[in-house]
């Protein structure tokens, strides 16, 4: 049964702002990055077409995707047009650096889809760094599905139409934790995070971890020690460390405690992985097989792929590809305030305990954040490169950006841009 308690603790401040790093997400106000590199910009080529001719302005009745998008126009649902063509043409001409996809969907209606073209071979062709090695590379050290300055893995999948979601993958963990929820294989948040984790060495781990609940899973205020945000991308980053190790759970317990559960935020991407042996601990299965059953399933999401760590568990911290639309499906579910159809996905008042500014600053919720930017209710799932799932309540809107702004240069928000652009004009 869902848990009579979601009212979110008291805002808690913290010390310092991320910027983005591996699993955090990419920095919204294109701040540069420690992969300096200078290539040549691919001209991005436009594959859609400003869908279909004007539909009547939508009704109250919920219109669901489970089979696909329903098409309209910008200006049917309420938009500015003009100002999407112009953002179209500004992301077209390099602007927002290496940007593949943006999908908007309004009142339940696809109302803008655009493909960009980047030829990532060339743009990769001769990189190497601590997180990859590009095109043409022949070290075999770098042959993995981790290395992400090579166009056979990232953005896209083996040539596949999923793009890598990067962090997003979090808030999408965080919501299997409610669907398990709801249907009863985890009582609440505030269970105990350890029982979870019975089959794992907790011998070493310091008396305050015992405490935390899967609460401070979600909000990354467990009190382990970790340096992800506050590190370049090398060896003394904890989460280069982490994707080093056999078994990423176990060595996220490994690490000392540097505060008490519930009392300072710190963004932790091994702590994200500890929802994968939660959930394959309180289910019985793994997190892909869970989605597939109880999320993918339920959204007719039929196309994705899950990275696996050595130890046999999906990458719960930045390992899903979906395509854009499929994405949006999960944030329309949010819209939705869970429901789906003729049924609840997540227990009821989920998705604002979800979405709540558990901690104050940055304003992060279940594995969601809450950039608010220009005065706008946004919920927003972020993923290094320029991934972002953008849930514009207030304004019945879903937006994805897919982006991959690994290869150098000062960029601006596109995050930012689209929001303005579908709020303000």
């Amino acid at each position: 049964m869902p848990p009579t308690r979601w009212a979110p603790r008291e805002d808690l401040g913290v010390n310092s702002t991320p910027r983005g790093d591996l699993y955090a997400p990419w920095c919204p106000r294109g701040a540069s990055h420690p992969l300096r590199f200078v290539v040549r910009r691919a001209a991005a080529t436009t594959l859609f077409v400003l869908l279909v001719a004007p539909l009547q302005a939508s009704t109250q009745t919920t219109v669901w995707p489970s089979r696909g998008w329903r098409m309209s126009t910008p200006a049917a649902e309420g938009l500015d047009e003009t100002a999407l063509i112009e953002l179209d043409g500004r992301i077209q001409a390099g602007d927002y650096g290496y940007v593949d996809r943006v999908v908007v969907v309004r009142h339940g209606r696809l109302v803008f889809d655009r493909r960009y073209e980047q030829d990532y071979r060339s743009i990769s062709r001769g990189q190497h760094s601590q997180i990859g090695c590009g095109y043409g590379c022949e070290d075999p050290a770098w042959d993995h599905q981790f290395n992400y300055l090579h166009p056979d893995w990232h953005p896209y999948h083996q040539g596949r139409d999923v793009h890598t979601l990067q962090s997003v993958t979090k808030s999408i963990t965080a919501t299997l934790i409610g669907i398990a929820i709801v249907r009863g294989d985890i009582a609440g948040v505030d269970e105990p995070l350890l029982p979870f984790l019975a089959g794992y060495d907790v011998s070493g781990v310091e008396a305050g971890l015992k405490d935390a609940t899967l609460e401070d899973v979600l909000t990354m205020r467990t009190g382990i020690e970790w340096h992800e945000t506050d590190r370049p991308m090398d060896d003394t980053n904890t989460t280069i460390q982490l994707e080093r190790a056999t078994d990423w759970v176990q060595f996220t317990l490994n690490q000392p405690m540097d505060s008490q559960p519930g009392e300072r935020w710190a963004y932790n991407s091994g702590g994200s992985q500890l929802m994968s042996a939660v959930i394959r601990h309180a289910t019985g299965r793994t997190l892909d097989l869970y989605a597939e059953e109880f999320l993918f399933g339920p959204l007719d999401i039929t196309d994705y792929h899950w990275k696996m760590t050595d130890a046999g568990l999906p990458d719960a911290l930045g390992g899903l590809y979906l395509g854009a639309e499929d994405l949006a499906k999960i944030g329309y579910l949010y819209l939705q305030d869970g429901l789906w159809e003729d049924g609840r996905l997540l227990p009821d008042g989920w998705v604002e305990a979800a979405t709540t500014k558990h901690v104050a600053q940055p304003a992060y919720g279940y594995q969601w954040w809450r950039p608010d930017p220009f005065g706008e209710v946004v919920w927003a799932g972020q993923g290094f490169g320029g991934q972002f799932l953008l849930v514009l309540p207030e304004h019945d809107i879903v937006a994805v950006i897919n982006s991959w702004n690994l290869f150098g240069g000062r960029f601006p928000s596109l995050r930012d841009a689209l929001i303005r652009t579908l709020t303000q004009g």
